[in-house]
């Protein structure tokens, strides 16, 4: 039977964890909300794409990821598939996997098996959607051998925090895959980049995915499919802004319209209002006035020739030590060194 002190004891921690959860709640609505405000009163108009992934939107990106006109995820499970065996081979010490935006772990854990490792593997996830992190650890949960720990963070603070806690034993694999490099302005990729070099020590590696340059019509229907899924994965980011901060934006009143932007290599998703309108978000303090055909540019999704992908990752100062290509989709797979 549990005395009555500790019982006062265990309550007063439960309280403190609530009330910690509650701050720290408070606080990503803040920044959410000043990110809002900021971003949508600029030219162009524009909102971050790190806040697509709350749980529906990571739900309605996993839906994305099915469909057959976007051919990353199905490209990429083939190269990992294909020469997991071979990037474990350059890693012969390879003790501790941290995963940048982990998705549901299906692609982390087609690797761990593929390497063919008998002994431990402790698995750290980075992550800002915990749906990610839990689909991911799940997943990954099911591995023998393999532990899973999660960050939820973003991806520069959640990787410095899983580096302060490595062991001193073994070496460190770093994952970036996923094309998710594609989401970074070049200046902003090299600056994630070089935070990953400064993190590896010798022996480590830093297994880095990115989609290729392919025709302009292929990339426009993988960015607006006609099931209509990366639409909807496109206004649930108006939809939050609803949820959290009491805005009023009518989802009925924009178009979802991808763009290749040919001289900068990266596509486009924009948000276009259908009529001139005046939306409201109280918890950013915001009256958004829009014209009739004024765009919200939500995200960019750079793609790269395959030297200039090992061109960005020398500028950070990484070198290459292996690179596989999937033809047919364009996708490529690059493990580099620091």
């Amino acid at each position: 039977m549990i005395a009555p002190a500790e019982l006062r004891h265990l309550a007063s921690r439960r309280a403190a964890a609530g009330d910690a959860r509650r701050e720290l709640v408070a606080d990503a609505r803040s920044a959410f909300a000043a990110d809002v405000r900021r971003d949508l009163q600029r030219r162009p108009r524009q909102l971050q794409a790190k806040y697509f992934y709350d749980a529906l939107g990571s739900q309605l990106f996993e839906a994305i990821c099915q469909l057959p006109w976007y051919r990353i995820p199905s490209a990429e499970r083939a190269l990992l598939e294909a020469h997991a065996e071979a990037i474990g081979g350059l890693l012969p010490e390879l003790a501790t996997i941290v995963e940048l935006g982990c998705g549901s772990g299906a692609k982390l854990a087609l690797l761990v098996e593929g390497m063919r490792r008998a002994g431990p593997m402790l698995v750290r996830l980075v992550d800002i959607s915990a749906t990610a992190l839990e689909l991911s650890a799940r997943t990954l949960g099911r591995l023998p051998g393999v532990s899973v720990v999660g960050h939820r963070a973003p991806f520069g603070p959640g990787l410095r925090d899983a580096v302060t806690r490595r062991s001193a034993q073994g070496s460190m694999l770093v994952l970036f895959l996923g094309s998710n490099i594609g989401n970074f302005h070049p200046t902003s990729a090299i600056a994630l980049l070089r935070e990953v070099r400064d993190c590896l020590r010798p022996g480590d590696g830093f297994l880095l995915g990115a989609d290729l340059v392919k025709p302009e019509e292929e990339l426009l229907l993988a960015y607006g499919d006609p099931v209509g899924v990366t639409a909807a994965f496109n206004k649930s980011l108006l939809e939050r802004i609803n949820r959290e901060l009491g805005g009023d934006f009518d989802l009925d009143a924009f178009d979802h319209v991808p763009r290749w932007n040919a001289e900068r290599l990266r596509m486009e998703s924009h948000l276009v209002s259908r009529r001139d309108q005046i939306v409201r978000v109280p918890l950013a303090d915001l009256v958004l006035p829009l014209r009739a055909g004024e765009s919200i540019w939500t995200e960019s999704s750079y793609k790269y020739e395959p030297d200039g992908l090992v061109a960005l990752a020398r500028a950070a100062g990484l070198v290459c030590r292996g690179r596989w290509i999937e033809p047919s989709a364009r996708f490529a797979l690059a493990l580099f060194a620091g």
